[in-house]
């Protein structure tokens, strides 16, 4: 799902990439050994959120968005700082307004977007709206955590 040897392979820790393994795996197996009577595939997409989440704390050290403190602390929200709608509230400590005036808004939107889709409406339960994926949605999502990161290593340039 992430090509070996990418700028983007290159830029994960050897977590993230053994994360990113263990995800190409699962979809790999689910797709040699179909079930039809499993409901929900949100399984699937564990690995690839839990690799975003890292990445999106790198990404952030990286660009000097978070601090070290920040970075290695239990207590910081990737979700609370990414949100558009808190960036007025928490102004400098606010990555979504960081990114946003450094790269643009629809990076910004974009990393929001795929978080929210990707991890948050995943992976929590709404009675309401239960979200069971099919394995193609859990695939899409996959593509999307992907893509996202795959551009966010283009166009803020970083590196480890």
């Amino acid at each position: 799902m992430i090509q070996e040897g990418s700028d983007l392979w290159n830029y994960l820790s050897p977590s993230q990439q053994a994360l990113a393994r263990d995800g190409a795996f699962l979809v790999a197996d689910s797709d040699r050994h179909p079930d039809t009577a499993l409901t929900d595939y949100s399984y699937l997409v564990f690995p690839f959120a839990k690799l975003y989440e890292g990445f999106l704390k790198q990404l952030l050290l990286d660009l000097r968005i978070m601090t070290q403190k920040e970075y290695k602390s239990d207590h910081y929200r990737v979700g609370k700082t990414l949100s558009p709608s808190l960036a007025g509230r928490l102004g400098r400590r606010s990555a979504f307004g960081e990114i946003e005036q450094k790269f643009g808004g629809d990076l910004a939107v974009q990393l929001w977007q795929t978080w929210k889709n990707g991890r948050n409406l995943v992976f929590h339960y709404f009675p309401h709206n239960y979200r069971a994926l099919t394995r193609e949605r859990a695939k899409e999502i996959i593509n999307t955590i992907v893509a996202v990161m795959e551009r966010a290593i283009e166009e803020t340039k970083a590196h480890r």
